[in-house]
């Protein structure tokens, strides 16, 4: 019967969907939740809000220190109209848990800029994958503006080992002035597709 099933999905979907019929767990992490464009809550124009360990920004919270979700107009968004900076007063960290099926390969992508409006210029941080150290990163701001904060795009993939899994971007970069990411997506496929 779940061969059957399988056969009858359309290539990738058809297997997730076969999946998670055997397991009761959501074929794919669903991006609205994961709140990638950090829109909401909408913060007023020109202005910005800082959030403090504990706190929560849409599906995410604020893991350790504080970071900063800009407004329309302060600075070049990404995506949408707002973005993060994981350093608030300092480094801070934001953490989801999202689900996901067990040997089933994700990819996270995400755009990385840097506050340009202080120093160091180098910003630099982390992506973990359930606790452990996945991806460092780094942005230099010479040159950017709020107007062209040179955004790029990165990308980690994981295998998940469980019906969930904690994804967590921090700064490792001191001061005020952190990095910028933006633009968070989640996407899945089973790791034997991946690799035929």
């Amino acid at each position: 019967m779940l061969a059957r099933r399988a056969r009858t999905g359309t290539g990738m979907a058809g297997a997730l969907a076969a999946l998670a019929m055997v397991t009761g767990a959501p074929a794919d992490a669903t991006t609205g939740r994961f709140n990638g464009g950090f829109e909401s809550p909408a913060i007023r124009p020109g202005a910005y809000r800082t959030f403090a360990t504990g706190r929560t920004i849409g599906a995410w919270t604020v893991r350790r220190g504080s970071v900063d979700l800009m407004g329309r107009g302060l600075w070049q968004a990404a995506e949408g109209v707002q973005a993060l900076d994981l350093n608030g007063s300092g480094p801070g960290a934001i953490t989801q848990t999202f689900g996901t099926l067990p040997l089933v390969k994700y990819e996270i992508g995400y755009r990385l800029a840097g506050n340009p409006g202080g120093a160091p210029a180098v910003k630099s941080g982390e992506v973990r994958i359930g606790g452990e150290p996945a991806q460092d990163f780094s942005f230099d701001v010479t040159g950017r503006s709020s107007a062209a904060m040179g955004y790029v795009h990165k990308k980690v993939t994981f295998i998940a080992t469980g019906l969930s899994t904690t994804v967590e971007f921090l700064s490792t970069a001191p001061g005020a002035y952190g990095p910028v990411i933006d633009d968070i997506t989640v996407k899945s496929c089973l790791v034997i597709i991946c690799h035929l």
